[in-house]
Parts: C-alpha cells; sequence; structure tokens
C-alpha cells in the first residue's frame, strides 16, 4: 500500500506562485536599493555617465572639424560622395590616433565593467537574500513547507512520500532549485539581452527554459515544478494531507493499514 497524496489543485498553486513572486519582488527590490548604497553603485554608475560624456564630446569635436556624422547607417555611407567618404576615413584615423580620445574610451570600457559587474552582484546577491528569507526561513517558520502565499491559499510541501521536508531538502528546493535554476538562470540571460546583443537568441534561451517547466509540469506523475522534481516533494492541499514526521512514521502506518486491510479480507 502507498501514501495517497493530496495533490494541489493547479490555480491554486498558480495563486500562491503569483503571490509568492510579487513578495519576492518586493523583498528583492528593497535588498537591491541597500546593496547599491554599500557597493557604491550611484557612485560608479556616475563616473561612467562623466566619462561617456566627455568621450562624446571628443567625437563632437571631430565630426564638427571634418564635417562628418558618425550616426549613419551602412547604407548612407555607402550613398556618399567619395569626397565625403574621404572625409570619414581621415576623420576615423584621427580618432584613432588620438590620445585623448584612446583614453577617454579606455576609462569609459572600464566604468562600464564596474558597473555591469555590480549590476550582476546586487541583483543576484537581492534575489539570493529575498529567496533565502521567503523560500527558505519562511517555510521553516510556518513548518511544512509553506511560503507566505502557500499558507494563504491552505498548500503545503511535502516528501513524494507525504514523510515531513528536512531543512536540507527544503534549502534544495528553494535554493538550488528556485534560485539557482529557475530564477537567475533568465535574470542572467535578461542581463545579457540588456547589456550585450544577444536579443534573439536570448529571448529563445527563454523559450525554451518556460517550455521545459510545462513539460516538467505536464509529464511528471505529481505535476511537479522544476524544483520540486530536484528536491523530491510534491504540493499538497494542506488540510486534508495526511504529512509523517519520520520515513518510519510513515512505515508504520503502511504496515498497519496493510494489517487492517488483511483482516478485511481487502486486496
Amino acid at each position: 500500500m502507498t501514501i495517497e497524496l493530496q495533490r494541489a489543485g493547479m490555480w491554486k498553486r498558480i495563486s500562491a506562485l503569483i503571490l509568492d513572486f510579487i513578495l519576492l519582488c518586493i523583498v528583492a527590490t528593497g535588498f537591491l536599493f541597500i546593496i547599491s548604497y554599500v557597493v557604491g553603485y550611484d557612485s560608479a554608475n556616475d563616473t561612467f555617465t562623466q566619462r561617456y560624456n566627455e568621450y562624446m564630446k571628443r567625437y563632437d569635436y571631430f565630426e564638427k572639424t571634418y564635417d562628418v556624422d558618425f550616426d549613419i547607417t551602412g547604407e548612407q555611407y555607402d550613398a556618399l560622395s567619395e569626397e565625403v567618404k574621404e572625409r570619414y576615413k581621415a576623420a576615423e584615423e584621427a580618432i584613432v590616433n588620438d590620445e585623448e580620445a584612446n583614453r577617454l574610451k579606455q576609462e569609459c570600457d572600464n566604468s562600464y565593467r564596474i558597473v555591469i559587474n555590480l549590476t550582476v552582484l546586487m541583483t543576484s546577491l537581492g534575489i539570493f537574500i529575498a529567496c533565502l528569507l521567503l523560500e527558505f526561513v519562511v517555510p521553516l517558520l510556518l513548518k511544512d513547507g509553506q511560503t507566505v502565499g502557500k499558507k494563504i491559499f491552505g498548500l503545503c510541501v511535502v516528501n513524494a512520500n507525504a514523510v515531513r521536508l528536512r531543512p536540507t531538502v527544503l534549502f534544495v528546493r528553494a535554493i538550488l532549485g528556485k534560485y539557482t535554476i529557475e530564477i537567475m538562470v533568465p535574470v542572467f540571460i535578461f542581463l545579457l539581452i540588456f547589456f550585450s546583443d544577444i536579443g534573439i537568441v536570448g529571448l529563445a534561451v527563454l523559450g525554451l527554459i518556460l517550455i521545459l517547466q510545462v513539460a516538467v509540469y505536464i509529464g511528471t506523475q505529481n505535476n511537479s515544478a522544476i524544483h520540486d522534481l530536484l528536491a523530491g516533494t510534491v504540493v499538497v492541499e494542506a488540510a486534508s494531507q495526511r504529512i509523517f514526521n519520520t520515513r518510519e512514521e510513515m512505515l508504520e502506518y503502511e504496515k498497519k493499514q496493510a494489517e487492517y486491510l488483511a483482516l478485511r479480507g481487502d486486496d
């Protein structure tokens, strides 16, 4: 005999997920602002903006000096006369050989890299702290793997054998499953889309992750998300699910149920 799991309904799970996601965004944003102050993000961003503006002023100087406009498309450049193209080539060579322009470009690139690194640090650390609090600490306090959303909608989380979660399993579910795979992988892709030129590729990868999550939910017996599949957990109805403190307690219950059914002559 196996323990019957009172699996949670899809709409209840989605509702709890949406509420938890909103709370996670609020808490993560709060910590992100705190971390940005600690690491001096505003100062780094101001430095980058200043260096960039100085570099663009140098660019403007060469545009005015050679009477050209660098902000044109390839087709527009091809349509220019040979005389104008020669001015463009002279302007480009002047910029390449200009020590002040090269210095400003180097400083601009360095400050930009600092801004990117700080953005990644703040985002990952802010989300990590939020996940640690809302997906690990709060479920430990509320018991039975309940987040705020699951508590409100009457859901809880157990092992696949209906045994109460150990902290290590909850940690795997919350940090390795939710934070690392389901949250930070898409977040890093978004950051790559924003800071670099991987638009179509990034969107394609995000689409594949979504398809994988849906496929895992549909294809698993307990309609598991990736984090549940990784941790071996199941989301169930808190009111009707029998939860065992230990595996031994669960096995003892199964034994007694089997003996009871045998006495009744049931299969």
